[in-house]
């Protein structure tokens, strides 16, 4: 099944993507840390990378790596709306610890994490790193303008497995577009704004309907072009795992855009338009 419908999240941790069973081959584990106030979350990672993503609200953040030798690191931060405000986006390697104290207002995270043994030096990516592209600007007729927000990928952070970032689909509009495919997997995550929107998505060749909290599966070569219902804001966090001897990115180059669909980034008189 590729959509999970999940209810308002518990307190605490809630895994939706196990690295085990009916998911093993997304070679990521993928959850939510929802904490009121003073209420405090440590995880420990042996033999992987893990990386926690702030949705909102406030929080201490800390953590340490055993074997560089160096005490811990602490970082307070902040973030008041998913929507317009950009992330924090904590980046551990293995044998690591993360611990996260939530502040006034509690917070909410999502985690990822993966097996990677490379050691690597953490680093907390800041709003400033993360910073909004508008992609799709002055092509097709801006019916695909959208916001894109990478944390890190493969440019920034060449000895992670990961890439994550965030997509804000505009009312009305197209993301995820033209539609394209690769051989890593991804998982998407969804919020709405209002709350009660909704988008679609095609999986392949099979429709979705996209609520707020949904969370999608993406395999190897299957197609993923999303579209926003006109009134409604739609976010979504993307995570990527590479693969051995490819990794998402130019350098293998992947996106691969459908052949049939590239011609819509051309010429947009090409493109059909009502007479008024």
């Amino acid at each position: 099944m590729q959509l999970h419908h999940r209810p308002p999240f518990n307190r605490g941790y809630t895994p939706l993507v196990p690295r085990s069973g009916a998911t093993a081959d997304m070679l990521m584990d993928f959850g939510v840390a929802v904490l009121d106030p003073g209420e405090t979350w440590e995880q420990q990672s042996d033999t992987g990378e893990q990386c926690w993503l702030l949705a909102g609200g406030n929080a201490r953040i800390e953590w340490r790596v055993y074997a560089s030798g160096q005490g811990p690191q602490t970082a307070e931060i902040s973030r008041k709306n998913l929507f317009d405000d950009s992330p924090f986006c904590l980046s551990v390697p293995a044998r690591s610890t993360v611990i996260i104290t939530a502040g006034p207002e509690g917070c909410e995270f999502y985690y990822a994490a993966t097996d990677n043994p490379k050691p690597f030096a953490p680093r907390l990516f800041t709003p400033e790193d993360c910073v909004s592209e508008f992609r799709g600007e002055g092509t097709m007729q801006e019916t695909s303008t959208r916001i894109v927000r990478t944390c890190f990928d493969d440019t920034t952070r060449s000895e992670s497995n990961l890439v994550i970032g965030e997509v804000i689909g505009v009312p009305g509009k197209w993301s995820s577009y033209p539609p394209h495919h690769h051989p890593q997997p991804e998982i998407y995550h969804y919020r709405f704004l209002p709350e009660q929107g909704f988008g679609l998505t095609a999986i392949g060749e099979t429709p979705y309907i996209i609520r707020d909290r949904d969370t999608i599966l993406i395999r190897e070569g299957e197609v993923h072009p999303q579209v926003t219902a006109p009134g409604y804001a739609m976010w979504y966090l993307w995570v990527i795992r590479h693969i051995d001897g490819a990794h998402y990115g130019p350098a293998t180059k992947t996106p691969i855009f459908v052949e049939e669909h590239k011609w819509v980034m051309g010429d947009e008189s090409a493109i059909w338009a009502p007479k008024h």
